[in-house]
């Protein structure tokens, strides 16, 4: 149970731990520039938030944000790294809580990686519930083949099939300022919900 990364578990001891690797201790190059695409005040959630570093960024530019994360110590972690913001910070599961009204934006920052591929499916029908219609999946997305993981990396067919029922792409980059753990295998996606 301990190596199942689809429990909260898993993640609680590398928080606890402080074995972190994704953890880049900054806002990734890519998100202000998306940011500034943004509707104002736009509603924005990001699970899995861990450190919550974008959390902070997207607060402090006055975005609706909510941050979850299944593990307690990332919560706490959360709640450090946002200071007098921590109220957007929330213990929740994305698959099986209550997140609210729909969102704009939901933010992926090695998200989906982290979840065993029996998830994926789960995954894409969650993220198009959770958004308005015409709202974005917006982030870093895992290309690599990695049948061990997390984290899980995916291919173009791949995820242009899990995504591509409910979202068609309107963005794919390089990515320049990955961490090691995902250098030269992310790119930066936008996914826009089907109307």
């Amino acid at each position: 149970m301990a190596q199942d990364s689809s429990r909260p578990e898993f993640w609680e001891s590398r928080y606890r731990d402080g074995v972190i690797p994704w953890d880049a201790g900054k806002v990734p190059g890519s998100l202000p520039g998306f940011a500034r695409t943004l509707v104002p005040g736009a509603r924005v959630l990001i699970p899995g938030c861990g450190s919550a570093y974008e959390a902070a960024y997207l607060a402090r530019n006055k975005f609706h944000v909510l941050a979850i994360d299944f593990s307690p110590a990332a919560v706490a972690a959360a709640r450090r790294t946002l200071g007098d913001r921590a109220d957007i910070v929330r213990l929740a599961d994305f698959f099986a809580d209550d997140l609210g009204e729909p969102f704009d934006v939901i933010y992926e920052r090695a998200f989906l990686c982290a979840l065993p591929r029996t998830m994926w499916g789960s995954y894409a029908t969650r993220c198009a519930q959770l958004l308005k219609p015409n709202g974005m999946i917006g982030g870093f997305f895992f290309f690599a083949q990695t049948p061990k993981g997390p984290p899980f990396g995916t291919s173009a067919p791949e995820l242009n099939a899990l995504l591509g029922r409910d979202f068609a792409k309107t963005q794919d980059e390089a990515v320049a300022d990955s961490i090691d753990v995902f250098a030269g295998k992310e790119r930066w996606m936008v996914w826009q919900r089907n109307p």
